[in-house]
């Protein structure tokens, strides 16, 4: 009867396919799934301006006029969006009646869309990025 056991186990160069495979496989998905933050993080951006400006619709009802109204604290909304991502500005530029601006902040900073804009008309806009706005609104 033949006693010899037959070793268990992996052998070394068995160990490093299955760690190269898995880089590989990482490498691929990395990247996609940072594209899925960052949308996700812009949802952040664009229901901020939105929430925005139907305050202003509501300030402009009950006051007559968008000229006095303000953002942060005592405003009529926040001046960072829901999550933080995101820092609102209001602006009454020449030509237009108000102008809302969502400029990223912090780990969102680097976004390739930049700075979300809406303003009294219902115009979306990007600028200051490296994506149009049918790709980034």
């Amino acid at each position: 009867m033949n006693t010899t056991r037959r070793p268990r186990g992996f052998t070394m160069i068995e160990v490093m396919i299955v760690c190269a495979i898995v880089a590989i496989l990482a490498a691929i998905a990395y990247p996609s799934y940072l594209t899925s933050i960052q949308k996700g993080r812009r949802t952040d951006a664009k229901s901020a301006l939105i929430g925005a400006a139907g305050q202003l619709e509501r300030y402009f009802t009950e006051r007559n006029t968008y000229s006095t109204a303000t953002l942060g604290s005592g405003g009529i909304a926040p001046s960072t969006s829901l999550n933080g991502y995101y820092t609102l500005t209001l602006t009454f530029p020449a030509g237009r009646l108000y102008l809302l601006s969502a400029v990223p902040t912090g780990i969102h900073a680097g976004d390739p869309c930049g700075t979300f804009t809406y303003d009294d008309q219902g115009n979306k806009d990007v600028s200051g990025g490296t994506m149009s706005r049918t790709d980034c609104w």
